[in-house]
């Protein structure tokens, strides 16, 4: 009977999708390479019919990041109707539809389609008998800069980055320069016209609900020179991951009709904030909070600090996947609010794990995962903070103490005695190496995914950055 209903509300779905598809030119397959970049093909909307839900549209998975080689190159992609929407940002009418990836063959999934991990997770979720669904809820800071260029070849290598809010454009002399700017560490959060970018970001969230994106608040962040934040509501694991993508798509489009160019790289400025993606997290089993406890800290149950401890003993090989970029570790340093110390806490945001207080609703409490940034793939980095947070709880890992004290303000000896997040990719790469079975319980991750992925993120990233000069290696070297 479950399987008839299922089968009954998947065909509801379909019929929903293609009502939507009516009304359309173009119909856009979307997926997501191993690296996280939103990937897509096209379609007139008279090709779209219910077949295609069934037996998918064929593509060539070798000129994809980390999927396949040239002699296993085809592949399809299956559309899930539930993520059918019109398209925000096309101005051509086009009905957005997000795939999963599989084997033209047999339709079988292939595994390294990082959507597949996610629901492997939340189905491994339910087979601990823990919980029945796990919610996230990432907090995407990002930037939005009037122009950006940058370059690196064999005899030179800059970047620059200029935008009106920027404090170093105070003493600019041109016509006309009408100040009110955000200083450094400032920008948190003054209304219009110092913050520039109101109606920008009410375009934004009009534009995510209307695709299906619930969200709650927007405002400027602390950094100068544009650094804002859009808040979504939380969601189921692999759904959050969905949202996650069409954010960045419409955010990046949208910010280009308006002149603007956006990114979500975690340290684009020196010496001002960074830009990170804060996770909520909780799990609920029988329509419950499993870590909520009147009479536990910060109202957490037992079985939310062994999550808690999962993470923080994970976290070296968790930051391999959640904070996976080279400028991941221009953030992740002591100052500027940055989560480097693996404690937790109720107020201290330089604590890797917070627990909000806002709220006295049982179904709002949450924990807070602060090291991640949006240069990860959200559904590796969602699926493997779960893992992380389940072993926890399977083995009973001891979180420790919380820390609700100021750890910058904390004696060289006290500092000394508190771990801290890796400084590197390449020691987060490490410890991944080392310590990634919590990953493959239960298959949700493979060895192989995260050996082509510790390859990837060595060579093509961590590699070719120490192959090349830094331009302040030249203010420290040139003259010795």
């Amino acid at each position: 009977m479950a399987r008839k209903k299922d089968a009954e509300k998947y065909e509801d779905k379909v019929a929903n999708a293609m009502k939507l598809a009516k009304g359309v030119k173009m119909v856009d397959f979307k997926f997501t390479d191993m690296p996280g970049i939103m990937q897509h093909v096209s379609v007139p909307a008279r090709l779209l019919d219910e077949s295609k839900f069934g037996e998918g549209h064929g593509f060539d998975g070798s000129s994809i990041r980390g999927f396949t080689h040239i002699d296993e190159s085809d592949m399809v992609l299956i559309p899930d109707p539930d993520s059918a929407v019109v398209d925000p940002v096309c101005q051509v009418p086009t009905l957005s539809v997000i795939c999963d990836v599989a084997h033209p063959l047999t339709t079988e999934r292939f595994e390294r389609d990082p959507r597949y991990i996610a629901q492997k997770a939340e189905a491994y979720l339910k087979t601990t008998g823990l919980g029945d669904v796990a919610y996230f809820g990432p907090e995407l800071e990002f930037f939005v800069f009037d122009s950006v260029s940058f370059d690196q070849n064999q005899n030179s290598g800059y970047y620059y980055i200029d935008s009106e809010e920027g404090i170093w454009n105070s003493g600019r002399n041109g016509t006309p320069n009408l100040g009110h700017r955000p200083r450094n560490k400032e920008g948190y959060f003054p209304v219009p016209p110092v913050d520039t970018l109101q109606d920008f970001r009410s375009e934004c969230v009009i534009r995510l609900e209307q695709s299906g994106i619930e969200c709650e608040v927007h405002h400027h962040e602390v950094a100068t020179a544009g650094q804002c934040e859009i808040g979504m509501k939380f969601a189921n694991l692999t759904k959050k991951a969905d949202e996650v993508m069409m954010y960045k798509y419409i955010l990046k489009n949208t910010a280009r009709e308006f002149g603007k160019t956006l990114t979500f790289m975690p340290k684009p400025l020196f010496g001002d904030n960074g830009t990170g993606m804060h996770v909520h997290q909780s799990f609920m089993k029988d329509g419950k909070n499993v870590f909520y406890d009147e009479e536990g800290y910060a109202q957490l149950s037992q079985t939310a600090l062994y999550y808690i401890g999962g993470l923080l003993e994970h976290s070296a090989a968790l930051l391999g996947l959640t904070s996976p970029s080279t400028n991941s570790y221009r953030r992740l340093v002591p100052g500027y609010e940055a989560p480097v110390n693996l404690v937790y806490s109720m107020s201290n945001r330089s604590a890797a794990i917070r627990v909000p207080m806002y709220s006295k609703n049982p179904r709002a409490k949450r924990i807070e995962y602060r090291p991640p940034d949006a240069t990860s793939n959200p559904y590796l980095a969602f699926s493997a903070m779960l893992m992380a947070g389940l072993d926890g709880i399977k083995k009973k890992i001891s979180p420790g103490e919380p820390h609700d004290t100021d750890l910058f303000e904390l004696s060289i000896e006290e500092a000394a005695s508190i771990k801290q997040v890796p400084g590197s990719l390449d020691k987060s790469l490490e410890a991944l190496e080392a310590d990634n079975d919590f990953l493959c319980q239960g298959n949700v991750f493979t060895h192989d995914l995260i050996d082509t992925w510790i390859e990837y993120k060595r060579v093509k990233e961590c590699d070719a950055i120490r192959l090349r000069p830094h331009p302040w290696e030249f203010f420290l070297y040139y003259d010795c």
